[in-house]
């Protein structure tokens, strides 16, 4: 292989390597205009990074519980539970969708 396609490649690589990268530190096409809702999934299907006790996507232990989120799209998070809005999603009990991690429903100990 001659210098100049060794030199070829290694541009190639390199770029492919920069557009990987760039891709990955960008938010995912699929959040685009979501946002985080909190305690609103059912146990095991909240999005990444839910409190203490989980690790990440599908870890939640409880239904509803107050600090696992999941995306909902943006501006129907505070629908979730509230009696009289238009597009409400039922919640059980007195229950609300929050835009922050709430202390109830969590797991114990």
């Amino acid at each position: 292989m001659s210098t100049k396609t060794k030199v070829m490649s290694s541009a190639v690589i390199a770029g492919a390597v920069a557009v990987a990268l760039s891709a990955s530190v960008s938010a995912p096409a699929s959040a685009a205009g979501k946002e985080k809702c909190y305690g609103v999934s059912l146990a095991g299907q909240n999005d990444c990074a839910a409190g203490p006790g989980t690790t990440c996507a599908g870890t939640s232990t409880i239904d509803y519980q107050g600090n696992a989120w999941t995306l909902v799209p943006k501006g129907d998070c505070t629908k979730y539970g509230a009696e009289g809005q238009e597009a409400s999603y039922e919640l059980p009990g007195d229950r609300q969708g929050s835009l922050e991690a709430i202390e109830r429903d969590l797991p114990t100990g």
